[in-house]
């Protein structure tokens, strides 16, 4: 299985705190969910410990929304939350 990004989803990553490993780590072993338009989503969270906008976090969890292509996978956005 390959993990693709969409350009919009590549800026995403660096607005919103994520890296590409993550992003990867999260379709290959997150838990999916049904999202908008038919696409997949895939939610995984990681512990974090480090400060994030001037507040420190313990966890960070990212959510993907990806659309499969054959067994490949194109990610279109990324949403990344801390707590």
């Amino acid at each position: 299985m390959i993990v693709r990004l969409h350009p919009h989803a590549q800026a995403r990553l660096i607005e919103r705190g994520a890296t590409e490993e993550e992003v990867v780590l999260t379709v290959e072993g997150g838990v999916t969910f049904p999202a908008q338009f038919g696409r997949t989503g895939f939610r995984r969270n990681f512990s974090f410990n480090a400060e994030w906008n001037g507040k420190v976090y313990a966890t960070k969890k990212i959510e993907v929304i990806a659309v499969q292509e054959g067994e490949n996978w194109l990610v279109i956005t990324v949403i990344v939350k801390y707590f």
